[in-house]
């Protein structure tokens, strides 16, 4: 029996299909860029939250300050408690602060941020008091004007008034 082998390396048509598919994979490919993103130029700055409504009725609140820097964002959360939830060492007369950094990105109407928390140095917290580990808080953009922007937590449905104490040109850095 006499079988003749025109398999797939042997035709010309085949060899062609395989170096165009090669060429598109490797053409097609590109790196992402080594520098920091621009982020969204109305958020460049430092916002500051002063209070929230009716905080005095809370057991416990947090009151953020946001900077942003490019894409960038650095979270300070200062934290009050009238109840004692953690251990003495850590409860501080019910007042401590936390840190965290990481990217945000607006879609829609949503400000996204992911981030870690940080010591006070912007170093990755590993161990101590309070959380670790990521941060991943989600808010609604209600509206924004040159130095106010509404928030409300996507968690809590709590609104979020924060105003610009500071502003910064976002210069970006290689990463």
């Amino acid at each position: 029996m006499n079988v003749r082998f025109d398999g797939f390396i042997n035709n010309r048509a085949h060899w062609l299909v395989l170096i165009s598919v090669c060429a598109l994979l490797v053409l097609g490919c590109r790196f992402n860029p080594n520098i920091q993103g621009e982020g969204e130029p109305f958020l460049q700055g430092v916002w500051v939250q002063d209070t929230i409504p009716h905080q005095d009725d809370y057991l416990t609140y947090s009151l953020y300050t946001l900077k942003f820097s490019c894409d960038s964002v650095f979270i300070k959360l200062d934290t009050y408690s009238k109840v004692k939830t953690t251990v003495d060492s850590c409860y501080n007369n019910g007042h401590w602060t936390e840190y965290a950094r990481g990217v945000y990105i607006i879609r829609n109407d949503s400000l996204l941020i992911e981030s870690v928390f940080t010591h006070d140095t912007w170093r990755q917290k590993l161990s101590g008091c309070y959380r670790i580990g990521e941060f991943l808080p989600m808010f609604k953009l209600t509206r924004h004007t040159k130095d106010s922007l509404f928030l409300q937590s996507q968690y809590h449905q709590t609104p979020i008034y924060m105003n610009k104490v500071a502003d910064i040109t976002c210069v970006p850095k290689p990463i």
